[in-house]
């Protein structure tokens, strides 16, 4: 199998998460607001909302570094010599794994710890919401190591991403 068809393959399953959990976080939302105004609120919606939203974050952050759209400063790495250039770019890929390598471990303590505890307002177990610590980062981690052989093919080249062309051309 390919790297272009796995990545395809992941987008697609982040694209499909992230949809599924923002339509169903508005759906919650909705909901605790149509009970409040009839003068009925759902004493659940608040907490579980405010999970999903989490979750949305998590699952989110992975599709944009997938995508490559987070917030980077392409015009200063890329208006340098090549060896500073790749010197940023791995520095700054290492600091970004690891970061997220890191906060997959501490997730996992996390749901150790929290071990059979639930949410106050439903019967759902801690570890259950707070899983997407781990499994948020893992898909950034798996994300980064997708697009890295672009990311240094385009550092040694001295190409900028495709989206961010106008901002280096404008930093040269």
């Amino acid at each position: 199998m390919s790297l272009a068809r796995l990545r395809s393959g992941f987008e697609w399953l982040l694209e499909v998460i992230t949809m599924f959990l923002v339509v169903s976080l508005a759906v919650v939302v909705l909901l605790g607001v149509i009970f409040r105004f009839a003068g009925n609120s759902l004493g659940w919606y608040d907490e579980v909302a405010a999970v999903m939203l989490a979750w949305v974050t998590y699952y989110g952050a992975a599709l944009a570094a997938l995508k490559r759209g987070h917030i980077s400063v392409p015009g200063l790495v890329y208006s340098q010599p090549r060896a500073v250039r790749v010197t940023l770019v791995v520095i700054g890929e290492v600091i970004i794994l690891a970061f997220f390598v890191m906060l997959a471990a501490y997730g996992v303590h996390v749901i150790q710890i929290l071990g059979g505890s639930t949410l106050v307002s439903v019967p759902i177990p801690i570890a259950v919401t707070q899983s997407t610590i781990p499994i948020g980062a893992a898909l950034y981690v798996i994300a980064e190591l997708v697009n890295l052989p672009t990311i240094l093919r385009e550092a040694w080249q001295g190409k900028a991403p495709p989206a961010e062309h106008d901002i280096v051309e404008d930093a040269q």
